[in-house]
């Protein structure tokens, strides 16, 4: 591919620019802040815009006003990869960097909370089965957890939670609202006979009130629940990880979240993180192959890399001598 005239002259931009995902943005800023520090090179700017707004800008075009990397908390999806190709970032380098458990929150200063997935996607969702019975669904009528499941406190439902374009979002929906709706038998044989009903039933969030979009900031809602110990705040397990003395992580289906159990895959609500590269960028942008180097090295993504002192989980090894050899090589996807 014939590299745009503005790519042949990157030497205008000297600086690597990411955008991306608010879970991935900590990870990446502290990669970023050594790599400005131990190389040549200039520390990478961030920008924390959330998945698919990421991949929106890193879709845009090849050149050096568009970025050279986006974070994700998430895999990029069949429709971003043909926007991409639409506009001419064909050779796009995958790099799963991690795993992060979603985590629903609250204060310490009150009860931790006993949820299910089934309990979050009636709390949750937009349309929910008719309480009276029979295979239908009405608007969800819920206003309490003790409504929506007897052993649960008698308070409002209250949780801030991501916005639509936030990989953080599309991962919950999945795990979480999807797990929880599938639990009724006449859902789950819904998805063979109409998929796109089925989506819609189990991934479409309430908008009357007990759902609160709280931007792309994870550690605004961290300060929120701070100072409103009745409402629930949907985010990353690294910014538990970094402020466990202040909120804690409600169980799921049982299961805490902690390090280990994101790890085992014991805690029902967790997913792969990733970045994606502009293959034609590297190489024009100084120090991309570099950064990716720094981010790919044992004494950051490894077992005892200074990404798991952040709260990030380690891939196995075998995964991360995969992705590794990858970056070595520049293999971009198929």
């Amino acid at each position: 591919m014939a590299l745009s005239t503005s790519v042949a002259q990157a030497a205008s931009r000297d600086y690597i620019s990411i955008v991306g995902s608010s879970t991935v943005y900590p990870f990446a800023t502290v990669v970023a802040e050594r790599f400005g520090r131990t190389s040549k090179f200039k520390t990478p700017k961030i920008e924390s815009t959330g998945s698919g707004g990421g991949l929106k800008l890193f879709c845009a075009g090849v050149g050096v006003e568009h970025p050279d990397i986006t974070n994700a908390s998430r895999a990029i999806k069949s429709s971003e990869i043909k926007r991409c190709a639409e506009h001419g970032v064909n050779d796009i380098i995958e790099v799963k960097v991690g795993y992060d458990g979603i985590v629903l929150a609250n204060s310490k200063k009150v009860a931790q909370m006993k949820l299910t997935r089934k309990d979050l996607f009636l709390a949750l969702a937009k349309h929910v089965p008719d309480p009276k019975g029979g295979e239908k669904s009405v608007a969800n009528p819920y206003k309490t957890w003790k409504e929506v499941n007897a052993s649960l406190p008698d308070s409002k439902i209250e949780v801030l939670g991501p916005p639509p374009t936030s990989g953080t979002r599309d991962a919950f929906v999945e795990l979480a609202m999807e797990g929880g709706c599938k639990t009724f038998s006449w859902i789950k044989a819904m998805k063979k006979k109409d998929k796109k009903a089925y989506k819609s039933l189990c991934h479409t969030i309430r908008e009357d009130g007990p759902y609160i979009e709280a931007g792309e900031n994870d550690n605004l809602i961290v300060q929120k629940l701070e100072t409103n110990s009745k409402v629930l705040g949907i985010f990353g397990y690294s910014f538990l990880d970094q402020n466990s003395d202040k909120v804690q992580g409600s169980l799921i289906n049982g299961v805490a979240p902690t390090f280990e159990g994101i790890a085992d895959g014991s805690y029902p609500v967790s997913r792969p993180l990733f970045f994606y590269v502009k293959k034609a960028h590297v190489g024009k942008i100084p120090g991309i192959k570099e950064y990716l180097t720094e981010f790919s090295s044992e004494k950051a993504w490894g077992d005892e890399g200074y990404l798991a002192d952040k709260g990030m989980i380690p891939m196995p090894s075998a995964e991360r001598a995969k992705y590794a050899a990858d970056i070595k090589s520049l293999t971009v996807m198929k």
